[in-house]
């Protein structure tokens, strides 16, 4: 498998030869993504067969892009697979070869190379 990597403003938040991709999302192991990048958000949302989700902000060179990444802490059985897997979001795709770009809600870019 290739590698995923997500960057945000040329930072490498994440990087995993081994992923789950749901939905589109490439859903990146805990011990790949770099948590010090990583605060808390209050934002949960319900999906009906994935269950609730957590949010965390980014926060790279003094600016934060809120509810930037999602995972999953207690999934429905059906999500089992991403229990505690991070996705990072975005509001434009592009694919271009093997790259895909994700632009921020905010700020920032989010590059995923595989």
């Amino acid at each position: 498998m290739p590698t995923a990597t997500a960057k945000v403003n040329g930072v490498t938040v994440a990087e995993t030869d081994s992923w789950e991709t749901v939905e589109g999302n490439i859903y990146f192991p805990p011990s790949s993504v770099e948590k010090s990048y990583l605060t808390p958000s209050n934002t949960h949302t319900h999906c009906g067969w994935k269950g609730t989700a957590s949010y965390y902000n980014i926060n790279v060179d003094g600016k934060e892009i809120r509810d930037a990444a999602w995972f999953y802490s207690e999934p429905m059985e059906k999500a089992k697979h991403i229990e505690n897997y991070v996705a990072f979001c975005g509001c434009t795709l592009l694919v271009a070869e093997s790259t895909k770009l994700h632009y921020g809600r905010n700020i920032g870019l989010f590059h995923y190379s595989m």
